[in-house]
């Protein structure tokens, strides 16, 4: 057996308003209801388990490697509801897309202040 990343808990404001932001802005199928977690289904078999959190949240960072048709159609649903972007982590180059390894990436965050990516290629894989 392999060793994969089967699921991973994410610790919201309100979870099922971050499970529903990640699941719609992805395209993904709406989240499940799991013991006291709302679960989205990534199409590589991976769980992210969103849980309310009374305490600060600490924010992580969630990348996620698309094709380039899913990245036009996740960019458009970014720019349809006026969600900020960045081609940067930092959060200094507004309103842009990298093009890091000879493909396209960009910066945005959740309803809770996580910072989510999208990218068509992998880091260090060229172009």
């Amino acid at each position: 057996m392999s060793i994969g990343l089967n699921h991973t808990i994410v610790h919201s404001r309100d979870q099922r308003r971050s499970a529903v932001f990640f699941s719609e802005i992805l395209g993904l199928e709406p989240p499940r209801r799991y013991a006291h977690f709302d679960v989205v289904q990534l199409d590589n078999g991976v769980t992210l388990d969103f849980m309310d959190s009374d305490s600060a949240i600490e924010v992580q960072h969630y990348a996620f490697l698309v094709d380039e048709h899913e990245f036009d159609a996740i960019f458009e649903r970014i720019q349809e509801r006026s969600i900020p972007f960045w081609a940067d982590p930092q959060h200094q180059l507004a309103n842009e897309i990298n093009t890091n390894d000879g493909g396209r990436g960009l910066y945005f965050d959740d309803p809770s202040g996580h910072r989510l990516e999208i990218i068509t290629r992998p880091y260090g894989s060229g172009g």
